[in-house]
């Protein structure tokens, strides 16, 4: 069966649709940044292509730290007016902004396919939660906001690229309900033309966005110790988390940093294999490229026969591809758990690390093949990695003790409980881990010494929506904890003295109801 890109979804297509809703930040040539109120030409624009299939795409327009530190001081003058403008004028404003969102739901979603390789479904997930989430919000914010006043400076936002939507603009909505103008630096991985779009739709409604690209060896330092900042909100790598934490630590900033962690997942005293099967397919949603993403098991070594007899075929089931590929015209969209990965540095990367982990003593369980994929005929396939799933990781593997963000498994078999507990905790603290175990008890005994800060028993865990709160323990999370009332109050003034639920270098504090 020979596939075609559907009519209607092509890069060139959706980019003059950009234009077409948003032409004051779109060129033919180029995007504008935005701020102080305004789209500017100023950025040099990066060469970019489509994890998709290579197609030159629209690169960030990068810029320098003079001109941040200008962006800075402009939001600065937006953050002063707009924390005096009242609460229900925020609120119709923001409100106006996911309705536009809404209404221009697939043209961001699109983006998301080209941009950083989400299938379909995933892209309009993404659209959708941002929506749903911030109108939940607007519907909670004058309780949330009880006592509390904005910061005395924007909020600046340094984030990942997978989630552009969902957690990036979200965020930025409810910082602006909280009464806080906020900053956005483009993750320069992928997401500018969703990024653009979303912000140029909140600035049409008055929004105090401001967008702008750049490197973060630039970028970065401006972002977080300019004294106009209010709050630093970081979400990535450990190594990046680190240098942005060091670069926070004498200044007494508010700060929410999200940083990486071995999300595992435990198998002991377990029968349920059926309900597992249908788990591990999710587990490879997005090619594991998110925070929350389980690419660890754990499995007591007398259940591994039975633990394959259920994960293999599951494995062997996941579809990936070209997420824009139909056989006809007339066909919808494919049904994929996931697409690309981000870039072809990222799937050359972790190619070689399966292949240095097999030539260290890694058991290769199973191996996908490109030839499984959705394909268009001749296309370029660097950014694709099919699932691959490696036994007992050598330590010295990066695939051991760190996050791959790829389709990549590694499985470790324990004797004891203990020995199950030490290599849940490889990576001192992750966001996320689940225990399977027919024993409910036993699961929450094991759970209870589990650092990670949300534990499923017999379920997935994930970031949760509206008020559900979502932080992390160890190196996975510096800063204030999140969700629901905490993600107000982690960019808000409370009464003097408020020590705010988090893990900081001094304390970590956990809501009562969480504890």
């Amino acid at each position: 069966m020979t596939l075609m890109l559907k009519p209607g979804t092509e890069w060139t297509t959706l980019y003059q649709r950009c234009r077409e809703i948003a032409p004051e930040a779109f060129a033919a040539d180029r995007v504008y940044n935005h701020w102080g109120g305004r789209w500017r030409a100023d950025g040099e624009p990066r060469l970019a292509v489509s994890p998709v299939d290579g197609t030159e795409i629209a690169g960030p327009p990068m810029v320098g730290a003079d001109t941040a530190e200008a962006a800075v001081r402009a939001a600065a003058d937006q953050h002063r007016a707009w924390r005096v403008t009242p609460l229900e004028e925020r609120r119709a404003r923001v409100r106006a902004t996911v309705e536009a969102w809404s209404e221009h739901r697939d043209t961001l979603a699109l983006a998301l396919v080209w941009e950083i390789g989400k299938p379909w479904r995933l892209a309009r997930q993404d659209v959708d939660r941002a929506v749903s989430g911030v109108e939940w919000y607007l519907e909670q914010i004058e309780e949330m906001m009880e006592g509390r006043a904005p910061l005395e400076g924007p909020v600046s936002n340094i984030a990942s690229w997978n989630y552009p939507m969902s957690v990036l603009t979200h965020a930025m909505c409810v910082q602006a309900l909280a009464g806080n103008a906020a900053i956005a630096k483009t993750p320069t991985d992928g997401g500018l033309v969703c990024l653009t779009l979303a912000v140029a739709l909140a600035a049409r409604e008055g929004l105090p966005f401001t967008l702008v690209s750049g490197g973060g060896r630039d970028l970065s330092p401006v972002l977080v110790r300019s004294p106009e900042i209010g709050c630093v909100s970081f979400i990535g790598g450990r190594d990046t988390g680190g240098q942005v934490a060091t670069d926070l630590a004498d200044l007494g900033k508010p700060h929410i940093l999200e940083q990486e962690g071995l999300n595992c997942w435990g198998v002991w005293d377990y029968s349920d294999w059926d309900t597992f099967a249908g788990q591990v397919r999710k587990t490879f949603d997005y090619a594991k490229q998110r925070c929350t993403a389980y690419p660890r098991f754990i499995v007591q070594r007398s259940l591994f026969d039975r633990f394959l007899g259920a994960y293999l075929p599951a494995v062997a089931s996941v579809r990936f591809g070209h997420p824009l590929a139909v056989a006809s015209a007339q066909d919808d969209l494919p049904e994929l758990d996931f697409g690309p990965l981000i870039n072809a540095a990222k799937a050359k990367d972790l190619a070689a690390q399966v292949s240095e982990a097999i030539a260290g003593g890694a058991v290769p369980l199973y191996r996908g093949s490109p030839e499984d994929a959705l394909l268009l005929p001749g296309q370029n396939t660097d950014a694709y990695v099919a699932p691959v799933s490696l036994l007992e990781p050598p330590r010295s593997s990066p695939l051991f003790h760190a996050e791959p963000f790829g389709p990549a498994d590694s499985i470790v078999l324990v004797d004891t409980e203990a020995e199950l507990l030490a290599a849940m905790n490889a990576s001192n603290g992750a966001l996320v881990s689940t225990i399977s175990t027919d024993d409910p008890d036993l699961g929450a005994r094991l759970a209870a010494e589990v650092r990670a800060f949300k534990v499923g028993i017999n379920k997935p865990r994930s970031r949760g929506d509206r008020d559900e709160m979502f932080g992390g323990w160890g190196a996975s999370w510096r800063g204030a904890f999140v969700g629901g009332k905490l993600l107000v109050h982690a960019v808000s003034r409370g009464p003097v003295g408020e020590r705010p639920p988090g893990n900081f270098p001094d304390y970590t504090l956990v809501p009562r109801e969480h504890s």
